[in-house]
């Protein structure tokens, strides 16, 4: 299942190692996740339900959801769609709620390590990322962490040229653009960068924003600033049909992620279950691993993304069905078949109308929803905006929420696209080092700039509805209905 050709992408992996799988031995990779080794040999279920005893399987693969929860040497609850392997690791399938084995010996998060810098930024991906850099370049220390073992967010699964002004990388493939802005990142010296580190909680101490993070599921951090930057990204949103829970179900990143980022297939046979640009790409994509897409299902009347992008998959020979929605899943450890249907003006199925696709995929890109779950719990005033898909901070123009010092950007302020995701990370970077009074008047005209840049990239026909979001999510905005 590994892959060893690609049209765009080189797979330069690490060291072979082998880790154990309920006793098995299983060839892996340094520097992959475990639930990509398991995947690569085939092994789809990772844990089951705790009330039903239903089999799960990997579904975010960003750390976001419960799916791949496992044993590892001896302890439950590990993520292991973002834990790394390691030689000779032991791990089991999860089975219910697993209570830690008595001799196990919790870490002791005493004496934490204390990090301090101007600015602490939360999340590596393309709007942390330029937050960071523009920060830095205005004169801040800068603290970056992210949760998972690589910078560069959902740009290092995407391999289409983006689109836009040369300025925002326009033609140049997502992948590369993770590795430019990481080469820009660490070669400042003013900014400090921390991997596998989760953050806990955000909290006022005095004078300093207290930053609570957890790394490698051992070690306590203390990050400390005077202004903090959430750039925590967004996770997959669900749909319900019949047993939309069994293993081989993904949300698009995460079929990106196996594909794109670790040379995994994710199957031989795929059913892509919306039709915007996340759906449309992914076809494109999957047929450049040597993966079969049978169809593409949209509810919508007519597609939802780039006409580019449309044109591109239906010369390739994959249909794409408007006015349908998938019914159901069949299979029992994993899925076999996906059946769909026609619906009618009133959303409904139409009977007769269902179609069945031997399939051991699908993959659902019905969207995402903004990460908001720190600006919540640091008490950011939050308001559900459906143009931005879900509940979001609010902010003003700055990208500052409503508790002071506090930033937002990119997807965890509303969904759109990476384009725009890296200008909000500027605009966020450069007004924290302004308000902390770091940066001169002249980055002034640098952030007007960036946000004259986001107007100019939402004024087409799809930014329209962004465009009416954010005015619903400024400080003093209109409420939605």
């Amino acid at each position: 299942m590994r892959l060893t050709e690609h049209p765009v992408l080189r797979f330069e992996r690490g060291r072979e190692v082998t880790i154990y799988f309920e006793g098995k031995p299983i060839k892996a990779y340094e520097g992959e996740t475990i639930a990509t080794a398991l995947h690569a040999a085939g092994i789809r279920v990772l844990n089951y339900s705790a009330n039903e005893k239903r089999p799960r399987g990997l579904f975010c693969a960003i750390g976001k959801c419960s799916s791949c929860l496992m044993v590892v040497n001896g302890v439950p609850n590990v993520r292991t769609c973002i834990t790394l392997v390691e030689d000779g690791m032991v791990i089991e399938r999860q089975r219910g709620k697993a209570k830690l084995p008595r001799e196990a010996k919790p870490p002791e998060f005493r004496n934490a390590k204390v990090v301090k810098a101007d600015i602490v930024i939360i999340g590596g991906g393309p709007a942390g990322l330029m937050a960071a850099i523009h920060a830095a370049d205005a004169g801040a220390k800068v603290v970056l962490f992210d949760e998972n073992p690589m910078l560069g967010g959902q740009l290092v699964k995407q391999t289409h040229k983006f689109f836009g002004k040369r300025e925002q990388f326009a033609g140049v493939r997502g992948v590369e653009i993770a590795r430019i802005l990481e080469d820009e990142a660490r070669k400042r010296e003013n900014i400090e960068i921390f991997l596998e580190t989760s953050a806990v909680g955000i909290f006022q101490d005095g004078d300093e924003k207290l930053v609570l993070a957890v790394k490698n599921n051992r070690e306590l951090i203390e990050f400390r600033g005077r202004a903090v930057i959430v750039a925590t990204g967004a996770m997959e949103k669900m749909i319900p049909f019949e047993n939309n829970d069994l293993p081989g179900i993904y949300g698009a990143g995460a079929i990106q992620t196996l594909m794109n980022t670790y040379g995994v297939k994710p199957g031989d046979r795929v059913l892509i279950v919306g039709a915007g640009n996340v759906g449309l790409i992914l076809a494109y994509q999957l047929i450049q691993a040597g993966v079969e897409v049978k169809a593409i299902v949209e509810a919508m009347p007519k597609v939802g993304g780039y006409f580019v992008h449309a044109a591109k998959v239906r010369r390739l020979g994959v249909p794409i069905l408007t006015r349908h929605t998938i019914l159901r899943a069949e299979g029992k450890e994993k899925v076999k078949k996906a059946v769909v249907a026609q619906l009618d003006e009133n959303w409904r199925p139409i009977p007769g109308t269902e179609r069945t696709f031997e399939v051991d995929v699908i993959a659902l890109a019905v969207g995402l929803r903004p990460s908001i779950e720190l600006l919540h719990q640091a008490g950011c005033q939050i308001r559900y905006v459906r143009e931005l898909s879900g509940h979001v901070a609010l902010r003003d123009e700055w990208m500052e929420t409503t508790v002071r010092g506090i930033f937002v950007a990119g997807d965890s302020a509303g969904i759109e696209e990476a384009t725009t995701a890296m200008l909000e990370g500027k605009v966020a970077g450069i007004a924290a080092a302004l308000r902390l009074g770091i940066a001169d008047e002249s980055w002034l005209k640098e952030m007007e700039k960036a946000q004259k840049d986001l107007v100019e990239f939402r004024s087409g026909p799809f930014g329209r509805h962004v465009l009416e979001g954010i005015k619903k999510a400024l400080i003093g905005g209109v409420a939605s209905e």
